[in-house]
């Protein structure tokens, strides 16, 4: 997969692919699974000359490879594609003043329960067996990149290091994640409640554990049958309440915390006994699911009122 970050790092990419010939060259490869390059230029009607410009074009940015084959008197030269995804993201991120920005990996939690169907992994390897519970303590946990159950909790700590003597004005949480269905299933809704400090702030109804196409980012070796992809979804607290994606979940607000630079702050997702929707939770880091990130969390923070004593 190639992962472009800025306009400027696909401009190879852009001018390879503003091209028709080149997308019918793309097209054929794809359908054949590889041709060679008479093959090619018979298709397309063009010289092999003309082929041959085109072909190191998309060469160059990395979409196609070509290997030489023995073939009767001589070699000839075979070309296939060589990516299978192109990911474009345009999201040009600007230092920002007074927002205190961190990331928490998947298998960092503090605390947990939780009860199968249930699993952990690293984008390697599975940590322990699937459906025990145990091997959410194994010192691998801190290398996962995906952990999901059925009911139970995960907490995390979110680091708190913004400057002294500021106080919190606004919470952000990003993370993917969906419901746990034993395999999958796409319409498996799961109440997912979100706690800070212990505070219910409020919960999402996730529709379902989908499985239908690989994640993005999902590794080669995950088994097909099981979580590829999650909802990226957007938890805001602030002076006004809780929301999630925008649309308010509770009235529960910063001001019932008044969370300072000294602050201690945990955040859990749980799917308790007495929900209505018992769907479970899985979560997704940097290398499962459709998005590069692990649980990002952006911290706004302002000048306290007062002066510390």
């Amino acid at each position: 997969m190639l992962h472009i970050t800025s306009l400027e790092d696909g401009l190879d990419l852009f001018k390879a692919l503003g091209s028709e010939v080149r997308i019918s060259i793309i097209k054929l490869l794809l359908s054949h699974k590889g041709m060679n390059m008479n093959e090619l230029a018979s298709s397309l009607n063009i010289t092999n000359g003309a082929l041959t410009s085109h072909i190191k074009k998309l060469e160059d940015c990395g979409i196609v490879q070509t290997s030489s084959e023995s073939a009767g008197h001589g070699n000839q030269k075979i070309c296939t594609i060589k990516l299978d995804k192109i990911l474009i993201d345009l999201d040009d991120e600007k230092e920002l003043q007074n927002i205190y920005k961190t990331e928490i990996k998947i298998g960092h939690y503090c605390d947990y329960q939780v009860y199968p169907t249930c699993g952990i992994s690293t984008s390697t390897a599975m940590i322990g067996e699937v459906d025990d519970p145990r091997y959410f303590a194994h010192p691998d946990r801190f290398n996962a990149d995906i952990l999901w159950f059925t009911k139970g909790y995960v907490e995390y700590n979110i680091p708190n290091f913004i400057p002294n003597h500021q106080k919190i004005d606004q919470i952000m949480i990003s993370v993917e994640i969906s419901s746990e269905a034993p395999g999958i299933n796409s319409i498996w809704p799961s109440d997912i409640y979100f706690y800070m400090n212990n505070v219910c702030i409020g919960k999402w109804i996730s529709p379902g554990d989908f499985g239908d196409v690989r994640g993005i980012f999902t590794p080669d070796w995950w088994f097909p049958n099981w979580n590829q992809y999650g909802l990226l979804k957007m938890i805001v607290i602030n002076r006004r309440g809780t929301f999630i994606d925008g649309l308010q979940i509770s009235d529960v607000s910063l001001n019932d915390f008044n969370f300072d630079y000294r602050s201690n702050i945990k955040f859990r997702f749980e799917v308790p006994d007495s929900a209505e929707h018992v769907g479970g939770i899985t979560l997704f880091g940097k290398t499962f699911g459709n998005y590069n990130q692990d649980i990002d969390v952006r911290i706004n923070y302002s000048p306290m009122d007062e002066p510390v004593q």
